[in-house]
């Protein structure tokens, strides 16, 4: 294939729309099935990421580099599908919690509170944790958080999946 010369930030763009959407969609299914604060479902998520990142970052190696790609490209093009990708899911975090249901703010603060409670935690401990998430259940705050913790689990996985992907080119290696 032809080595076309296209930006890292276009050619990966695709990628991270389809990571974006498919995480949108799996959010939207555990929303509407009432388990947005089921912890074992949302590690799904993170196999949607490992799967979207890989994926992406072949297409990229294949499509766009001529079948060779450097373990530094591997990261790069892994977070930027990330990027692309909690940029979707932080639009979709503020749709929700601020004009979908905006009470859900309210649920998760009764759940969290729930869970300190339900481990044993002192109630003046409870109070005063709450009182710091409270100040953190903006959904402003949450998108924006969202999109900081996306992009730093799209870097560890990309740390890691970038030594199975990288394909170094032997034209570019000194004899």
């Amino acid at each position: 294939m032809e080595n076309t010369k296209v930006s890292v930030w276009k050619a990966n763009l695709n990628w991270g729309l389809i990571l974006g959407l498919a995480l949108v969609i799996y959010s939207a299914l555990l929303y509407f099935t009432d388990n947005m604060f089921n912890r074992s479902l949302g590690y799904v998520s993170y196999l949607l990421i490992v799967i979207g990142i890989f994926f992406g970052v072949k297409a990229y190696r294949d499509n766009f580099l001529g079948g060779y790609i450097s373990y530094g490209q591997t990261i790069g093009a892994g977070i930027i599908i990330s990027l692309y990708a909690s940029i979707i899911g932080a639009v979709f975090t503020i749709l929700l919690y601020k004009f979908i249901d905006p009470d859900l703010s309210q649920k998760l603060y009764a759940f969290s509170e729930q869970q300190m409670l339900d481990k044993g935690t002192p109630e003046d401990q409870v109070e005063m944790a709450m009182k710091m998430t409270e100040k953190f259940l903006n959904p402003y705050f949450m998108a924006g958080f969202a999109i900081l913790g996306s992009v730093i689990v799209g870097l560890i996985i990309s740390l890691i999946e970038g030594i199975f992907l990288k394909k170094e080119n032997p034209a570019n290696e000194i004899s």
